[in-house]
C-alpha cells in the first residue's frame, strides 16, 4: 500500500503471482481491494479519517474510516444478485455514519467491506456491475456484521463451494449475521439457520424450508430476527432490516433520520406481512373480483359482508366465497381485516386522529376491534404502531 501525492491510499499492483497464492490460500475469502484496506485499518488503525481507494480493477470508491470505533460490515454478493439488496443497505449504513447523533455515540457508524465468489466484474440482474480487486483473507474477528445479498447466485450455492465454506468461517467471529431475500439460502446452507426462524422472499418461502427442514420458515413477515440471525424479504425489505440494525447500533432517533433521509417509513414492523392487500388484490384474475376488491379498498368503512361483496362481484356468495379462496388464498373475511388494518396503519403513521376516529374510518366497530386485528397481523398494539412510525 503507497500513499499518493494527494495524500490518500491507493492498493499496490497486484501480479499474477499474489493472485495464485490468493486463490489458492486456505480459508481465503475474496473481497474487493477497499475491503483489504478497511481489513488492514481495523488492525493497524494506520489510516486517515478520510481516503479514496483504487481497486486493482479501477473502481474509485470513498470510504469513511474510523476503524477503532465503527462497526464493521462485510456485505456478500454472488452473480445475478439482486441490486436493491445491496445498495439498500448500503445507502441505510452510509446515511447512519453521518447522522448527528452518531458522532456522540461509543462508535462512529459504519465501515463496510464486500465479498464476492470472484475477483473482476461481477453483473447483478438488473444489469448493475460491481467491480472487485485483489483477494485475500478475512481477518478473524475483523467483522460484526455480515449481510448476504440475495439473487440466483445466492439461492443457488451448494454446501460444497469453497467461498461457501470460507464465508462460514468468517462468520464464526460475526456478532450477528442477516441475509436479504435469498440471501437466507446461504446462511442455510451453513447452517446458520438452524433450530430458528427465518423469512425470505415470499416466491421461494416454499422452496427454502423443503431445503432446510431444520429452519421454521416464516414466509409472509417483512423481517426476523431470531438470536443473532436476521432474515428479510429482499428488496425494499432489506431496508427495513438494514434500518432495525442501525436502531439497534445507535438508537430510534438515528434510525428515523436515516429513513427520513430515505423519504421511507420509520421502520415497518418485523411482523408485518410481506404482500399487502393492494398485492394480493392484483393475484384476482376473475374481472368481477377485482372489481370488488378495488371498491373494498377505496372503502373500507363499508359494509363489506359476504352478501354485499358478492353483489359487487356479481356471483352469488357461495360462488364468490369459492372463487376467491381460490385465486387469493384466504377467506373474504381475513382478506378484508387485512385492507382494514392497513388503511388504519396509514392514519396512524400520517395523521394525529384519536385512535376511535382512526378505528371508525378504517371499519372497525369499535377501537377493541382494531386493536385485536392490530395484535393478529403485527403483533403490535395501534399505539405502538404510532410510535414506531411518528417517534
Amino acid at each position: 500500500m503507497v500513499r499518493s501525492r494527494g495524500g490518500s491510499l491507493r492498493a499496490d499492483p497486484v501480479s499474477d503471482n499474489d493472485n495464485s497464492r490468493a486463490q489458492t490460500a486456505n480459508g481465503a475469502v475474496r473481497i474487493l481491494t477497499m475491503g483489504v484496506q478497511w481489513l488492514i485499518a481495523l488492525r493497524n488503525r494506520t489510516c486517515s479519517p478520510h481516503r479514496c481507494l483504487r481497486t486493482s480493477a479501477g473502481l474509485v470508491f470513498e470510504q469513511r474510516d474510523s476503524p477503532s470505533d465503527t462497526v464493521g460490515v462485510l456485505v456478500v454478493v454472488f452473480p445475478q444478485f439482486h441490486a436493491l439488496d445491496l445498495t439498500g443497505p448500503l445507502d441505510v449504513f452510509a446515511l447512519a455514519s453521518d447522522a448527528p447523533r452518531v458522532g456522540t455515540a461509543k462508535r462512529q457508524g459504519y465501515s463496510v467491506a464486500l465479498a464476492a465468489p470472484e475477483a473482476g466484474a461481477l453483473r447483478s440482474s438488473s444489469g448493475l456491475t460491481v467491480l472487485t480487486g485483489a483477494c485475500v483473507e478475512v481477518l478473524p474477528g475483523s467483522i460484526d456484521t455480515m449481510i448476504v445479498a440475495g439473487g440466483e447466485g445466492a439461492r443457488r450455492v451448494t454446501a460444497g463451494d469453497s467461498f461457501l465454506q470460507a464465508l462460514g468461517r468468517a462468520a464464526l467471529g460475526a456478532r450477528r449475521v442477516a441475509a436479504i431475500g435469498t440471501g437466507a439460502f446461504v446462511l442455510g446452507e451453513l447452517g446458520l439457520l438452524d433450530g430458528r426462524r427465518a423469512t425470505t422472499h415470499w416466491l421461494h418461502a416454499e422452496e427454502l424450508a423443503r431445503r432446510f427442514p431444520r429452519v421454521t420458515v416464516q414466509g409472509d413477515a417483512v423481517f426476523m430476527r431470531d438470536g443473532p440471525a436476521y432474515t428479510s424479504a429482499g428488496a425494499a425489505a432489506g431496508i427495513d432490516l438494514a434500518l432495525a440494525l442501525v436502531e439497534e447500533d445507535f438508537g430510534r432517533e438515528v434510525a428515523s433520520c436515516v429513513a427520513r433521509g430515505l423519504v421511507v417509513f420509520a421502520r415497518r414492523c418485523g411482523g408485518e406481512p410481506q404482500l399487502s392487500a393492494h398485492l394480493a388484490a392484483q393475484v384476482a384474475t376473475t374481472d368481477g373480483l377485482r372489481v370488488m376488491q378495488k371498491w373494498v379498498v377505496d372503502h373500507p368503512e363499508a359494509d363489506l359482508s359476504i352478501e354485499s361483496c358478492a353483489r359487487r362481484a356479481g356471483m352469488s356468495p357461495r360462488n364468490f366465497a369459492r372463487v376467491f379462496v381460490r385465486e387469493i388464498g384466504t377467506t373474504p373475511a381475513t382478506w378484508i381485516e387485512a385492507v382494514r388494518v392497513e388503511r388504519a396503519q396509514l392514519l396512524l403513521a400520517s395523521t394525529a386522529r384519536g385512535i376511535d376516529e382512526i378505528a371508525s374510518l378504517s371499519g372497525f366497530r369499535i377501537a377493541e376491534s382494531m386493536r385485536r386485528a392490530f395484535h393478529r397481523r403485527l403483533h403490535v398494539s395501534p399505539a405502538t404502531y404510532r410510535q414506531r412510525f411518528r417517534p
